[in-house]
């Protein structure tokens, strides 16, 4: 008997953190996440964040030290907006949290696309992406080699 496999779609993602209030801190200020649930016993705290009750990302305070990119596991956690004007609005309100950007303003995936976006990390080095799949034509890629969100 074969069972009918269905489509899989992404559920939540979990990320390490070194300090679970700062990185709590900037999901909920800086991309505007709610506090769903958390955890707050002593070496097993974590948090639950999300959107309209739905979990999108748990935080779990138990890294070592900041992402390292070198290492195997997550690349970057791409977010998807519904506008180019959705984005610049986000990346608005990061520039007056002080966040820095990998490139300045919103740039194409890849030159001549459509879809493309901002690129930031988080407290941790955790490398964020949030883009639009259209509305971006014109704009520069900072890279003609290489998918802009593959090295930053």
């Amino acid at each position: 008997m074969t069972t009918a496999v269905g489509s899989l779609r992404t559920g939540h993602v979990g990320l390490n953190v070194t300090d679970l209030d700062r990185s709590l801190a900037f999901y909920r200020e800086a991309l505007g996440f709610d506090l769903l649930g958390e955890g707050k016993e002593e070496d097993r705290r974590f948090a639950f964040l999300g959107r309209d009750g739905e979990l999108v990302l748990t935080l779990w305070q138990q890294a070592a030290g900041p992402y390292a990119p070198t290492a195997a596991g997550l690349h970057h956690l791409a977010f998807s907006a519904e506008a180019v004007e959705e984005v610049r609005a986000y990346e608005e309100r990061l520039r007056g949290l002080g966040v820095a950007f990998a490139h300045e303003g919103v740039v194409a995936h890849q030159e001549g696309s459509a879809s493309g976006g901002i690129f930031f990390h988080d407290p941790d080095g955790t490398r964020l992406e949030i883009s639009v799949s259209t509305g971006v034509e014109g704009a520069s890629a900072p890279t003609g080699s290489a998918p802009t969100c593959g090295f930053f």
